[in-house]
């Protein structure tokens, strides 16, 4: 099944709710950064999160997530497009086994506004709670909307067996009656675990979310694990060296090989480029 989101809202106006499967996209990413262990599970939740915030409060703007670790015991990036391409990076000191929460960890969301500029909103990722409990404080503090986010991943012998995750949004018109009954009822979904091992869908965890209340499914859209680079990026970025370091890789007449952090892609730039480079420079 490929990895996909429903967006969705109660006919009453009370609620907004968001659901996600990405398997195959928290599997991509944890490959391309041959993540393991603790590692690979928090990186999964960090990857989920930063697609539903986006999804949530920008869908037509790319967001990411930097995860700093407490004691600089390492980071996370997760990296989000308009077009459901997700990509991330993982940033560890050598001998590091996990990245370690509560105080001093902090999670920074931040979105690429049209014009280019950023917003950016940073919170405490709590040693109890985890990313789901900074992602929800994100959500309260910067952009104040009280939120209910779950975001999991199933691991089995070493490998993503599922992964994705949740947001239920308490809008404006939430009646106090509405209000109790969904507070009871999302503490049947604090873990995604279950939801998982059910092979739950999206489709499905919106009905259980949503159960009793008439609904609209206002859009599907797709998510995949995507890597931005490609040549001419690469290309662009060498552009940007001086004449002087530029003139240093033409003499030394070598194949320039040049790696992806993010999806491990090598790159071979010939020297007949660097010199076109030079020429323009």
């Amino acid at each position: 099944m490929s990895d996909t989101l429903l967006r969705a809202i109660t006919n009453d106006g009370a609620f907004r709710v968001i659901t996600a499967l990405t398997t195959e996209t928290v599997r991509g990413a944890i490959a391309a950064q041959k993540a393991e262990g603790a590692v690979a599970e928090r990186f999964a939740d960090m990857l989920t999160g930063a697609v539903i915030v986006r999804e949530t409060m920008s869908p037509g703007l790319r967001v990411q997530g930097l995860l700093k670790g407490a004691s600089g015991s390492g980071r996370f990036v997760a990296d989000s497009y308009p077009d459901g391409a997700t990509r991330g990076l993982i940033t560890m000191p050598e001998g590091q086994k996990d990245v370690i929460f509560g105080e001093g960890a902090l999670l920074q969301m931040m979105r690429t506004l049209p014009n280019g500029t950023l917003h950016t909103g940073i919170v405490e990722v709590p040693e109890v709670g985890g990313i789901n409990g900074a992602l929800m404080q994100y959500m309260h503090d910067s952009e104040q909307v009280f939120s209910v986010i779950s975001v999991g991943a199933l691991f089995e012998g070493g490998e993503v067996k599922a992964a994705g995750g949740f947001i239920v949004q308490l809008l404006p018109e939430v009646q106090d009656n509405l209000l109790m009954v969904m507070t009871e009822r999302l503490r049947d979904f604090r873990s995604m675990e279950p939801l998982l091992r059910a092979s739950m869908t999206p489709a499905g965890l919106l009905e259980e979310l949503l159960y009793g209340m008439p609904y609209t499914t206002l859009e599907e859209r797709p998510v995949r694990f995507q890597c931005q680079c490609s040549e001419v990026r690469v290309i662009a970025s060498l552009g940007t060296l001086s004449a002087a370091e530029l003139h240093e890789l033409v003499d030394a007449g070598e194949m320039l090989h040049i790696g992806c952090d993010y999806c491990g892609k090598n790159y071979e730039i010939q020297p007949e480029t660097l010199r076109g480079l030079l020429e323009k420079s």
